[in-house]
């Protein structure tokens, strides 16, 4: 019978490193042995992809928070069912960039959504599956979208406000305390090498 692999995450917000956390964390679970797929959200999927086209292309007309919302867990849905609950099912780690606690941060805290109408959300589209493991990469704003604003043009989330970002931040930082077993907050404000260095102890810690 194939062993189950392991769901990994990485949080946080804009410019905090999560790109270049999931190829160091993927490079070691390999060096481990480990099979292991990465991918994103939203994304992730033909379908996830464009409709993470249409949430992050900045447009003229604001689009309402429900909406937001909803597309996010649509892609969610698709993602599941195609790429992440496959893959698990048949021995691999699955390690993705966001999941469903970015939604708690992004749309509960920075857009004042209910958390009533997201666990409804979470409890349709994923119900008992939750990561085995997730990494906050945690920074002040003002120093992530920094880093983030060097990259190029800004997308819909990045140009929002620093005020956005900080309540982003706020609800990240208080689902993590809501649950320690799950959540490993990093330090994102550190030179690169010292959070790859951290990220090594980690994986080695727990999931390997």
């Amino acid at each position: 019978m194939t062993e189950r692999g392991r769901f990994i995450t990485l949080e946080g917000i804009e410019g905090v490193g999560k790109t270049t956390a999931v190829a160091r964390i993927e490079a070691a679970l390999r060096r481990g042995g480990r099979k292991v797929i990465t991918t994103r959200e939203p994304g992730g999927t033909p379908l996830g992809e464009r409709i993470r086209e249409l949430l992050l292309v900045p447009t003229a007309t604001p689009m309402a928070a429900l909406t937001e919302l909803l597309l996010m867990f649509a892609a969610r849905a698709q993602h599941l069912a195609e790429v992440i609950e496959p893959a698990l099912g048949a021995g691999h780690d699955v390690v993705c960039d966001r999941f469903t606690d970015a939604s708690y941060a992004y749309q509960g805290g920075g857009r004042g959504v209910d958390k009533g109408l997201i666990a409804q959300a979470e409890d349709m589209v994923h119900r008992h599956r939750q990561p085995d493991l997730t990494l906050l990469l945690d920074a002040p704003p003002a120093l992530g979208l920094a880093r983030a604003r060097g990259r190029g043009a800004p997308d819909r989330f990045e140009q929002e406000q620093v005020e956005f970002f900080s309540r982003v931040r706020a609800a990240y930082l208080e689902r993590a305390r809501s649950a320690p077993d799950r959540f490993v907050i990093v330090d994102a404000t550190r030179e690169l090498a010292e959070v790859a260095s951290e990220l090594d102890r980690i994986i080695e810690r727990r999931l390997l």
